[in-house]
């Protein structure tokens, strides 16, 4: 018998959401084949097995979440595994671990009646769930209607899955690791042509902001303590989707011309929003860009997702009275914020790339 385990899926990821399995037990699979399909780091990926040979026991259902390192298949029989593709291997004395989320229990369990288990049961109530006020830690009947009332009333609490619970938990390192600070100012966009695309203008000011302030497109290591300032600007892209914020990133943006550019960011919005983008496409940001005002709001706090130091966020275009050449006019106003990692960028610096990043916007053409 040989495991095949999760295998390490690269940016630091620790585990996957089992999406479907192509494969039943009994099979036999040739190298390469696809096994199972798995959620992780906001995007769908197919895992091929590292060998021919018959599939005895699978480890994990749809939508159990599965440690890398943890066993998906076992193979009665075939070639020994490419071991450059998997993370780990059990051996054969020792029991794998679950597949699924594993809770943890407490130790003293309250004391419930049968006949109030059986309202329990009848009412849909997780007794783990209620808090008991009847003598000595007693449920009572009492407290299983109220948990009962509080769940209908607020609705059934759904464990997070997939691109909810990778957002999660990004944004719970961002908040642990990140010292964000916040500028923002408007760029007077009113003199562009007709038609202009607003997200590539943004795409191409972000680059000259970049050249003008290289401390915004950079990657700190807090571990370490090692800055470094990155030549190339890779964006990232925030696309909204039906699931949740996808974040594909638009490789050199400095280098490419204008139809090239769209072309790139057209085909990543696609493939985001239907859930084929490849992993690689979503790894490497070296700043990122939320044009939120799309769907509405002014300024933003953005949240940067290390170990980027940057996040620029353009909010919604609106007609506003400001002071041009001199006179009060009505102009076309574009909401600039810019977040920045305050560790690593000072505010003169990030107030340098603001000022750029609105220059370049503000240009006619």
């Amino acid at each position: 018998m040989r495991q095949f385990v999760l295998p390490d899926l690269g940016e630091g990821l620790e585990e996957a959401e089992i999406v479907t399995w192509h494969v039943t037990e009994g099979d036999h699979v040739v190298t390469d084949q696809p096994l199972l399909s798995v959620e992780t780091d906001k995007a769908v990926v197919e895992i091929p097995s590292p060998s021919s040979g018959r599939i005895e026991h699978l480890f994990g259902n749809k939508g159990d979440i599965v440690k890398v390192g943890a066993p998906l298949v076992e193979f009665a029989e075939g070639a020994e595994q490419d071991t450059g593709t998997i993370v780990g291997e059990l051996g054969r004395d020792e029991h794998p671990p679950a597949a699924g989320i594993s809770v943890e229990r407490p130790t003293g369990q309250p004391h419930v009646f049968p006949a109030v288990r059986a309202l329990a049961r009848k009412l849909d109530v997780d007794l783990e769930t209620v808090e008991a006020t009847g003598p000595g830690g007693t449920i009572t009947r009492a407290d299983v209607e109220r948990a009962a009332k509080s769940t209908s009333e607020s609705g059934f609490a759904e464990p997070m899955r997939g691109m909810r619970r990778a957002m999660a938990q990004r944004m719970t390192a961002a908040h642990a690791q990140i010292v964000p600070a916040t500028v923002t100012d408007e760029a007077d966009i009113d003199d562009w042509p007709t038609g202009e695309d607003v997200t590539i203008r943004l795409v191409r000011a972000i680059a000259v902001a970049c050249k003008a302030q290289p401390a915004l497109n950079a990657w700190y290591n807090s571990t370490t303590g090692e800055r470094r300032l990155i030549a190339r600007v890779d964006l990232g892209i925030a696309v909204d989707t039906e699931g949740g914020l996808i974040v594909p990133v638009l490789r050199n943006v400095a280098e490419r011309s204008v139809p090239d550019l769209r072309g790139g960011l057209d085909r990543l919005r696609a493939d985001a929003i239907a859930r084929s983008i490849p992993p690689e496409e979503l790894r490497g940001a070296t700043i990122t860009l939320s044009n939120f005002g799309m769907i509405g709001g002014r300024f933003a706090n953005l949240i940067i997702v290390p170990p980027q130091a940057a996040i620029i966020g353009a909010g919604r275009i609106s007609p506003r009275a400001v002071a041009h050449r001199g006179q009060p006019a009505v102009r076309r106003m574009l909401p600039l914020s810019l977040t920045f990692d305050h560790r690593i960028v000072t505010g003169g610096e990030a107030a340098r790339f603001l000022v750029a990043f609105k220059s370049d916007l503000e240009l006619m053409s």
